[in-house]
């Protein structure tokens, strides 16, 4: 497990030195908080609030910082059965235009999915094979380490790999539809693998705010004793842009 243990504190320590590379120069912030009516199914059926926050600041032209925050909170019938919160620190480094470099630590903790808590720290490499006007396509490969803790007292560790895409298509001045899939792997134990896709639709309402539909699927190959393969997210969003 000792090499396990240098990929973590590898990961943990590009983010801080990308960070730091760049903290003394002047940049730029925005923000984009998310409230969504969420009808999900799956794990867990219910219809309740959801609550996203994506923070960006631009430390210079080429290093950027991004924060991440998700929770998804409900009752029904008086009884908790909706409960999932994520965050997330990540940084990127752009060596050309289209090239850049990232690494990324996540926490999260599912009652969809009996995780009590699972931190992924990973590092990789991003390219912009589309870059607009209408068409925005961006692909992304690297390698995690997994910690997990399920609700059952049950724990896993493993390096894995990543993929991820993103397809952003400009319909016009004020809507955009988007598509993106991501995978992660476990290197150690092919079969146990997880797909992420998310499809929305987002028009702008005005300067700040924008209506976004979205409809997410969660995959795992190899759950949690007990709990579904799949999760789906049904959203209809409101999004500020500050």
């Amino acid at each position: 497990m000792n090499h396990l243990r240098r990929f973590a504190v590898v990961t943990i320590v590009l983010i801080l030195a990308s960070t730091a590379w760049g903290a003394d120069a002047p940049g730029t912030w925005k923000d984009q908080a998310e409230l969504a009516y969420v009808d999900t199914s799956g794990n867990t059926d219910v219809t309740t609030l959801s609550a996203k926050n994506k923070l960006t600041y631009q430390f210079t032209d080429r290093v950027t910082g991004l924060w991440k925050v998700e929770i998804l909170n409900g009752k029904s019938d008086g009884e908790r059965n909706a409960e999932s919160y994520f965050t997330e620190l990540r940084s990127d480094y752009a060596c050309t235009d289209l090239l850049y470099y990232y690494a990324q630590a996540s926490w999260l903790k599912d009652r969809f999915a009996d995780i009590d808590s699972r931190t992924v720290l990973g590092a990789g490499s991003g390219y912009k094979f589309l870059t607009g006007p209408k068409h925005h396509l961006v692909g992304e490969a690297g390698l995690t380490y997994t910690i997990e803790k399920l609700t059952d007292d049950s724990d896993d560790e493993y390096v894995g790999g990543r993929l991820f895409g993103q397809y952003d298509y400009q319909i016009n001045d004020t809507s955009t539809f988007t598509q993106n899939a991501e995978l992660f792997l476990d290197l150690e134990q092919m079969s146990n693998y997880r797909l992420n896709t998310e499809t929305a639709l987002t028009t702008a309402l005005n300067s700040v705010l924008s209506f976004k539909t979205s409809y997410v699927i969660k995959y795992d190959n190899e759950p949690a004793d007990g709990t579904e393969h799949t999760d789906t997210i049904l959203a209809a969003s409101l999004v500020a842009n500050f």
